[in-house]
This record gives structure tokens, C-alpha cells and sequence, in this order.
């Protein structure tokens, strides 16, 4: 498909990457936002001021709605929200930011999805192929928008995407070379609305791959195992578990992972030589075995990156030790399932921070988890009470409330003790108090390092 004229909804960092593709390949651009009282002189310095882009403020316009070919919505607006009707009544398609930039790109493709463990295993992936091909970029959810780098690709160029559910809502022709669905639990669902609705999101990354590509997915997980099911019709599945071992998948055994190819049985590497802490960064590593075999590299290649890679910024990320109690950033941790990781990884009495945005999950699973870890439960934000009332249900009453991040890690300072932990790890997103879960991580690596000096 050719575009000549499109609508771009969204002037964050997604939006603008978007307009600036378009406008490289020459297309006129409706840059959109509802909201009215956006700065219109900051947005064209954002966009380069090009005479390509008209920013509309409010409202669509009929210009707009006549000549445009498609709209591509950013990530963070809901498909349902009310100007989508009136884009769609006017018969324009509207396309994610990962569509336009598939249509823009070339080269093979690696998209990781699931709710937990994306950003590692994406990162992960990611060095390992461009140790491979130096023709990698890694992008998508991880913090570089596909569209900012899909035209530096080429044919022989690796592209590793990191996927989220709002990205998958508007996929058409999105078509990776092997996808993977990490895991699945409930998570956005005042997005998406049943984790039914959710889980479909998530199968969609398969459903433009053939026999001739792979999808790598969580044995030990029964949503995304029983995926598998329905994804065998119409692409190779390869499963990856921890606990068991599926027959031609990724799995653990003697301490090592294994990778089945047909005939062959390869070792891969010993999980002992890894530096990533947590049973669930060994899923994460068993995963991108899977991919990263399946995208053409070698053996040894992905042994020798995966025993040197460490953690990234923000997932049980260590940060310092002040006065004999370690500090560590689990910011990632934006769901219940993710923050049930991070406390699983202490070993040491955890003053846990908790709280934030509510995105309808339910924290039953978390406290239960606590597991006799936790010495104090400090909550700020939006759930904080209703984390209280569940923890309190389920027997647990060492709690306190603070008004923000930064005295919440003052309270752990002054109360935590030699050879005690403070976890930031909330369980919940981070909008309403900070822009994203870097941004949240970032200022608590801040506050922390304030104490040291």
C-alpha cells in the first residue's frame, strides 16, 4: 500500500516517531490530539516543523477525515476510544506504530510478547543476535520506538521487538519470522476488559506467521501452552519449560539447558554460569535460546552472551548498600505476577515498596507470596488502600502508608536495619505520580544514592 496522507493519533514520543517516518517517505501527516491545550510550538519543534505535518488539536477535521489513507494510534490510546468511531465511520484503517513500521522495514524479525519478562528477554535476545549480525536494532517497548529505526534496515538486517498487547490491537499484515509468547496473566484489563479479551490480543502475534516461521512459547504456563494448540495449525511451536521437557523445546536438565532440533540434542550452556537472578530470569534465558536459535544463531554464540548478560535497569536491579541494607529497583515490576518475581528473588528481611496506578488487578497472590520475606509493606499511590485491605485479609498487618515515592524511601532508610533489603517492586503502573516505570525507577535510584552521599 502506498500512504500520501495519514493521521498520526498521539504526540508522545510513539506519535512523533511516527510522524517523522511519514513525513521522511513524503506523506502528509495529520498529527493529532485530543487534548486541546497541548503546546502546538513544542510539538512542531518535535516534529522538525516540516510543512508536511498539520497538528489538529481537539477534533479531527474534515481534511482529514476525507483524504487520509489510515491513522496510526500510539500505544497508549484506548482502540475504543470516541474519535476512533469517527475515523472508522469515515472507512480509514487505523494501523498500530508496529504496522507502519513493518510496512517501512525489512529484514527478519524477532517479537516477544507475554506479560511478564518482555524487557529481559527482549534485551537478552537483543545482544545476542547482534553478536551475531551487526545489522540488529532492538526496539519497541523497550524504550526505542520501531519506527524511529526501521529505515536504517535492510534485507539482511535482525530486527528483536519487544511487543505490548496495545501494540497487538491493531496488527494487519505484522508478520515476524518467530514470535514468542512468554506467559499470560491477568494484567491491563481496564484496557482490554476480560483476560479472555487479552489473551487473544496476545495470540495475534502468530496469527500472520506460516510453516515456514516459529513461534516460541511457555510450557509450564497452561495459557500459553494450550496456545500451542491452536498455533500449530498454521506455524511451528516450540515451547521452552522449567519444569518439564517438551519434546523438540528448550528445558532443563542436570542443571543445564537443553535445546531439541529433531535428531539433535544440544547443551546449550550451565545455569550456574549465569549472572541473572531468579527462577524466572532462567525462563527468560530458556526463551531466548528458543528465539534466538530460531533467528539463525549459533550455539556458542548465544552461550557466550547469555553467561555474561546481566540484569536490565529496573527489573531486580541492584543499586547500592548504605549502612548495610541493599537497595534494589524492581520498577518493571508493573503487574502482581511481575512483583511476585521480584520478592521471590530476596533472600534477605525486605522492606517492600508497593502501589501505584490501578489497572483492575488484584493482589491476593502478591501478599500471599510475601512468605515471611516482607518485614514492612510501605505503600503510595492510587492502590495503596486497596494492597492494605488485601494484605490485612490475608493476615498480614505490617503497613505503612507514605504520601510519595521519595518518602517512602526515606522511611525504609530510617527504619531498615543492617542486613535488611528495600525492594521497590509495586505491583501496579506508574501514571499518575510518574510518566512511565523508568522515570519511577529512575528517581528511586536517586533517592537512594542521595542517603550514600
Amino acid at each position: 500500500m502506498e500512504i500520501n496522507t495519514a493521521i498520526v493519533a498521539g504526540t508522545g514520543k510513539s506519535g512523533i516517531s511516527a510522524t517523522k517516518l511519514l513525513v521522511n517517505h513524503g506523506v502528509k501527516v495529520y498529527l493529532f490530539d485530543e487534548n486541546k491545550d497541548r503546546d502546538i510550538e513544542a510539538i512542531k519543534e518535535k516534529t522538525g516543523d516540516s510543512e508536511l505535518v498539520q497538528i489538529e488539536l481537539g477534533e479531527l477535521g474534515e481534511d482529514a477525515l476525507s483524504s487520509s489513507q489510515l491513522m496510526v494510534i500510539s500505544p497508549g490510546i484506548p482502540v475504543d476510544a470516541p474519535f476512533t468511531d469517527v475515523v472508522r465511520n469515515a472507512g480509514i484503517p487505523i494501523w498500530s506504530e508496529i504496522e507502519l513500521a513493518y510496512h517501512y522495514g525489512k529484514g527478519k524479525i524477532a517479537a516477544i510478547t507475554g506479560t511478564n519478562g518482555k524487557t529481559t528477554t527482549t534485551a537478552l535476545v537483543g545482544e545476542i543476535v547482534k553478536a551475531h549480525n551487526a545489522k540488529t536494532i532492538v526496539v519497541g517497548n523497550i524504550g526505542i520506538p520501531y519506527t524511529e529505526l526501521c529505515d536504517t534496515t535492510d534485507d539482511d538486517s535482525d530486527t528483536v521487538a519487544e511487543i505490548s498487547s496495545f501494540q497487538l490491537e491493531t496488527v494487519i499484515d505484522f508478520h515476524p519470522n518467530v514470535s514468542a509468547i512468554l506467559n499470560l496473566t491477568p494484567d491491563h484489563l481496564n484496557r482490554h476488559y476480560t483476560f479472555e479479551n487479552y489473551g487473544n490480543v496476545k495470540f495475534s502475534i502468530t496469527k500472520n506467521q506460516t510453516m515456514d516461521d516459529v513461534t516460541v512459547l511457555n510450557y509450564d504456563d497452561e495459557h500459553t501452552r494450550a496456545m500451542g494448540e491452536k498455533a500449530k495449525d498454521h506455524c511451528h511451536v516450540v515451547y521452552f519449560s522449567r519444569l518439564e521437557k517438551p519434546a523438540g523445546g528448550v528445558y532443563v536438565e542436570d542443571g543445564d539447558i537443553i535445546l531439541e532440533d529433531g535428531d539433535k540434542k544440544i547443551n546449550v550452556l550451565a545455569i550456574k554460569d549465569l549472572k541473572l537472578m531468579g527462577a524466572h530470569n532462567v525462563e527468560n534465558v530458556l526463551a531466548a535460546v528458543g528465539i534466538s536459535y530460531y533467528m539463525g544463531v549459533p550455539v556458542d554464540v548465544i552461550r557466550d552472551v547469555a553467561t555474561s548478560f546481566k540484569a536490565v535497569a529496573h527489573r531486580i536491579e541492584y543499586v547500592d548498600t548504605i549502612d548495610g541494607v541493599a537497595y534494589y529497583n524492581d520498577s518493571k515490576g508493573t503487574n502482581p505476577d511481575a512483583a511476585i518475581k521480584g520478592i521471590q528473588a530476596m533472600v534477605a528481611p525486605t522492606f517492600l515498596i508497593g502501589g501505584g496506578y490501578d489497572k483492575g488487578s488484584e493482589y491476593d497472590e502478591w501478599i500471599e507470596a510475601f512468605d515471611g520475606k516482607v518485614k514492612w509493606l510501605v505503600l503510595i499511590g492510587q492502590t495503596a488502600q486497596k494492597i492494605a485491605d488485601c494484605a490485612k485479609r490475608h493476615g498480614f498487618n505490617s503497613i505503612i502508608f507514605e504520601e510519595n515515592l521519595q518518602d517512602a524511601v526515606a522511611y525504609c532508610h530510617e527504619n531498615a536495619v543492617d542486613g535488611d533489603a528495600v525492594l521497590l517492586s509495586p505491583a501496579c503502573a506508574s501514571w499518575g505520580q510518574f510518566d512511565n516505570y523508568e522515570q519511577r525507577g529512575d528517581m528511586f535510584k536517586e533517592y537512594v544514592r542521595s542517603y550514600k552521599e
